[in-house]
This record gives structure tokens, C-alpha cells and sequence, in this order.
């Protein structure tokens, strides 16, 4: 017969790795979306005969803009779906740990039971209930 064999701790171990990692691929998230604008303005404008016209981006800063654009819904996919794994493996391993302690538990009420005691020719019977 084939079972789980989940060690909670060494899940917890894990999952304590795994947040740590995201921690860092969120963090790396909002320094690009408080960096990227200002380095897209730092990029420039575009100039006509030495004067800049004002509000129109270089060809630097529309690209950093797309790229932002293109990516900023995959990072935030990629943060929701890595919180949403995490507490999932966690409930999973917390039910899993309850599931051990309610075996358990009527392992034990069953041990502790009053056994009945059926005597052979009780009520004119032999050995029935």
C-alpha cells in the first residue's frame, strides 16, 4: 500500500526558503517600477535643432516604457502565483498534519473502548450478537 510521507518541518523549511526568494523577486519588482521612470526621464527627450521639445520621449525612454509595459503584468503573475503555491502547500501540509492527529486521535478513542464481551450460549445463542 503506498502513502504520504510529508515531513511538516522539512515543508516548513522550504516554504520558508521559497518566501525568501520572493521576498526578493518582489523587492527587485518595486525598485524597477520606482527606477524605470526616472530613468526613462534621465533617458531624455527628443531635440529638433538643439532645443527640446518638451514632453515628447527619445527612443531610450519610449523603449524602457514598453519594456515596462510588457513585463509588469508577467512580474505581477509571477508574484500572485508564487504567494497563491506557497499558502497552498501550507494548508495542504497543516491538513495533512490534522488528517495524522484525527487518525490518531480515533486510534486512540478505539483502544479505550469498553470491549464487549459475547458469551457463548447467552440468550440462547452460541457466540451471536
Amino acid at each position: 500500500m503506498t502513502g504520504w510521507d510529508i515531513s511538516p518541518s522539512g515543508v516548513q523549511r522550504v516554504l520558508t526558503r521559497t518566501a525568501e526568494a520572493a521576498e526578493g523577486l518582489s523587492d527587485t519588482g518595486k525598485a524597477l517600477q520606482e527606477t524605470l521612470p526616472s530613468a526613462a526621464k534621465s533617458a531624455g527627450t527628443i531635440q529638433q535643432g538643439g532645443v527640446e521639445r518638451s514632453g515628447v520621449q527619445g527612443p531610450v525612454a519610449a523603449a524602457l516604457g514598453e519594456f515596462f509595459t510588457a513585463y509588469q503584468e508577467k512580474l505581477m503573475y509571477v508574484a500572485v502565483r508564487t504567494s497563491n503555491s506557497l499558502d497552498g502547500a501550507a494548508t495542504a501540509t497543516n491538513a495533512y498534519v490534522k488528517g495524522d492527529l484525527d487518525m490518531a486521535a480515533q486510534a486512540q478513542a478505539n483502544a479505550l473502548k469498553e470491549p464487549k464481551i459475547d458469551l457463548p450460549g447467552a440468550g440462547g445463542q452460541q457466540g451471536g450478537t
